[in-house]
């Protein structure tokens, strides 16, 4: 099969701390050849980028989690900024809005978002954005950034939107991805969402370790699992799995710039 690219996971999580290195090899034996390791505080972002000087399949994402973003310290942002700098780095965030939590102000939630789309901006990196139950605020303020700079480099990760939604996404230059609750029994109608979408803005990612998707639902998720998920978008599209995994690896490299 043609490589694929998780395009969102968390390999500094503590969850990875005894069997690292086994897990990438397990990736790589799946046909996972790159990982974008994303990063929730600055804490994460430096662990991330440290992972992704050690191993070359990674790579590493600079920001600040909403849901983290009333914790983070006096000079975290600084510090992403600075990391975000780094040619190992090659994306903006976790970031978004988050109304399941209640552990940011959502006015704060606003103004890390809005630093991080700046930071996007400046830097040409692309912006990795989280939305949970925060839909018609993560598209307002998407859209005053799209009327005011033009397109937004970035992607929406973890997408569960519906048509309408991803339809805006696209139109502001934003890539979708899926992750593995696209594969779960009660996801029929984000499968019909997926099953419209043009294959040159689709990514997939396992958002590890979390969601894993069937059939290892329940499991710890890991890189190698993208697999399920990338099966299940080709069914939903109709269209091969080869094919598939050759279009969104190459939408991985062209959003994040990731070597062939």
């Amino acid at each position: 099969m043609a490589p694929l690219v998780d395009t969102h996971a968390h390999l500094d999580e503590e969850r990875f701390n005894a069997d690292r290195p086994a897990v990438l090899e397990r990736a790589r034996a799946a046909g996972v050849v790159r990982m974008v390791t994303v990063a929730t505080t600055a804490a994460s972002s430096a662990a991330n980028l440290a992972l992704s000087n050690e191993y070359p399949q990674l790579f590493a994402t600079a920001g600040i989690h909403p849901n983290y973003a009333a914790t983070a310290p006096a000079d975290g942002w600084d510090a992403v900024v600075a990391l975000s700098a780094d040619p190992r780095v090659v994306g903006v965030g976790e970031t978004g809005l988050d109304r399941y939590w209640d552990d940011t102000a959502f006015p704060l939630q606003e103004d890390y978002f809005a630093r991080h789309l700046e930071l996007g901006r400046r830097t040409g990196k692309p912006v990795v954005i989280h939305c949970r139950d925060a839909e018609p605020d993560v598209m307002r303020m998407l859209r005053e950034a799209f009327d005011r700079h033009g397109p937004v480099r970035g992607v929406m990760h973890s997408f569960v939107g519906g048509p309408e939604m991803a339809e805006a996404c696209r139109a502001m230059g934003l890539y979708l991805s899926f992750a593995g609750m696209l594969t779960y029994k009660n996801a029929a109608a984000l499968r019909q969402t997926a099953a419209t979408q043009p294959l040159d803005r689709l990514l997939v990612e396992t958002d590890s370790p979390y969601l894993a998707p069937v059939p290892v639902r329940g499991k710890r998720n890991e890189p190698a699992y993208v697999a399920h998920t990338a099966a299940c978008l080709a069914e939903a599209l109709g269209v091969p799995l080869e094919t598939l995994a050759e279009r969104t690896t190459a939408n991985a490299r062209a959003l994040f710039g990731l070597p062939g």
